[in-house]
């Protein structure tokens, strides 16, 4: 199971993150939230895949981004269109870049996992977030016990309001034969928004392994 901590903002505590080595980092582009990137990232170890995280951005947004940072996953927060999806696919290997394409999708209390077939075969993982009132970073989990009507074969990532008191769940999760590709950590690991707490997310892979 592979490890995402979102919403990178400042270069320090980048790169002590980065020393944790997680699969994936996380850079949000979306001026609306506290957590929005600006500047350069600083090296980080090859096994890293840097993830770019979009809201109903352009194209062309994105694929400058992606020139800009050398992303190796993009990460579609908004109500990005199976079409948009498709479209961004060959535009990014028109750059010669083959990039995994998460799509976001935000639950509650209960979702119809119907509105993901149009996206099965165009994205390489599906997301599920917290619905709230922010785009990601709510700070709290959805109801997962609606992940039993899951029945695509699409690798899946849980995020949403993860954090160490998590962990139990986590692992009972684990134990079914769900397609879960990884778990996305942010808010529950912040001392402010964009600044990870080291020690906690330590415990955290630590306790979970």
């Amino acid at each position: 199971m592979k490890l995402k901590v979102c919403g990178m903002k400042y270069q320090d505590n980048i790169q002590t993150v980065a020393t944790l080595l997680p699969d994936y980092l996380g850079f949000i582009f979306y001026e609306k939230s506290p957590r929005n990137f600006e500047g350069d990232i600083p090296k980080l170890p090859d096994s890293i895949k840097k993830t770019g995280v979009f809201v109903d951005a352009s194209i062309e947004f994105i694929i400058k981004k992606v020139t800009q940072y050398n992303f190796k996953a993009i990460q579609l927060h908004g109500d990005e269109t199976p079409e948009y999806c498709q479209n961004l696919d060959a535009k990014l290997l028109d750059h010669r870049k083959s990039i995994e394409i998460w799509k976001v999708f935000s639950i509650k209390d209960e979702f119809d996992f119907n509105r993901l077939k149009p996206y099965e075969g165009i994205v390489d993982y599906f997301l599920f977030d917290t619905k709230g009132k922010e785009k990601g970073g709510n700070g709290y989990t959805f109801n997962w016990s609606v992940l039993k009507n899951y029945s695509s074969t699409t690798p899946f990532i849980l995020s949403g309001g993860i954090g160490l008191t998590e962990i139990k769940k986590i692992k009972e999760i684990l134990k079914t034969d769900l397609p879960i590709h990884g778990i996305d950590v942010n808010s529950k690991f912040e001392i402010e928004p964009g600044l990870k707490n080291i020690k906690e997310l330590k415990k955290f892979i630590t306790t979970l392994k």
